[in-house]
């Protein structure tokens, strides 16, 4: 079958990619090698996928299902492996043996979870306690030497787009000056240092076989757990601000994520602040106006 990206993956990549890059051009050819070299049948496509990668449905040889995840050199896909190495399927889907061509072209071949069901399916209050299950399993020791970036490192590089981005949208800078301010704050004296998935959220959380319950997609970077935990405060951000008592109900979910994992409540606040206005800042940066709305929005309650 002929192999495509998904519109979202061709529209996500389009907002950050650097002059030049041609991997979405060379996708279609990398992909089939990828398959041809494993003696493996596509399914389909995962559809509409994620904003970072190529998702590939496929049975190996021996007619077990797997996944083949295929993702740019921006996406770090080197990181994404050496994380899911560490953890060994505990907590997040299992790396299966690799062929010596992924590292070069990007491929992560992993284990079939039901690429459909995720916990964002529960309802509220039983999504929030799985997903948060799930993530304290991930927080373990980084391996020593290792190569993945830090916290400091990350939301340094985001410090500097914000205040760029302040330039193009004034209004923003209350709450730009606010999440800058938190984070040096937070950076002063930071109380843990661990192996972090990076981008976690309930969507990124499967139905799998050998567990209930695994993460999958991290974007891992090394450093204190609130920072994981935040991005999750502000899951079905839309219901929230639909909610005549949005801000209460942040409130008190700040409170039980930060009581259930053991985490400080005022950092989980301070690192939700932080992200929410990077990512609403970045949405208004590369066009999408009524998601980094929702998003500002969602960081003036904080």
């Amino acid at each position: 079958m002929a192999i495509e990206a998904p519109r979202r993956l061709v529209r996500a990549l389009g907002e950050s990619a650097p002059a030049g890059d041609d991997w979405l051009a060379r996708l279609p050819g990398t992909a089939e090698r990828a398959v041809a070299r494993r003696g493996s049948t596509v399914e389909r496509v995962q559809v509409p996928g994620g904003r970072s990668s190529l998702v590939l449905l496929v049975r190996r040889a021996d007619g077990t299902p797997a996944v083949l995840k295929l993702a740019p050199p921006r996406a770090r896909p080197e990181s994404e492996r050496a994380a899911l190495a560490r953890w060994g399927g505990l907590g997040a889907v299992q790396l299966l043996e690799p062929d010596p061509a992924d590292t070069e072209e990007g491929v992560l071949p992993l284990e079939r979870l039901h690429p459909d069901v995720s916990v964002r399916s529960l309802p509220e209050a039983k999504a929030l306690l799985e997903a948060a299950g799930t993530l304290r399993r991930l927080w373990v020791e980084p391996p020593s030497g290792h190569a993945f970036e830090t916290v400091a490192e990350r939301t340094g590089r985001q410090a500097t787009a914000m205040r760029a981005g302040v330039d193009g949208a004034p209004d923003t800078a209350p709450l730009v000056d606010a999440a800058l301010a938190a984070r040096e704050e937070l950076l002063s004296e930071p109380p843990d240092h661990r192996l972090l998935h990076g981008t976690f959220r309930q969507s990124k959380v499967l139905a799998g076989e050998r567990m209930p319950w695994l993460a999958v997609g991290p974007d891992p970077v090394v450093g204190e757990s609130a920072f994981d935990l935040a991005r999750l405060v502000r899951d079905r951000v839309e219901d929230l601000i639909a909610a005549p008592s949005g801000p209460a109900i942040t409130r008190r979910r700040i409170k039980r994520l930060a009581e259930s994992l053991e985490v400080d409540q005022d950092r989980l606040r301070g690192w939700t602040l932080f992200r929410a206005v990077e990512s609403g800042v970045r949405a208004l940066r590369v066009g999408r106006p009524k998601d980094g709305e929702l998003l500002l929005e969602f960081a003036g309650w904080l």
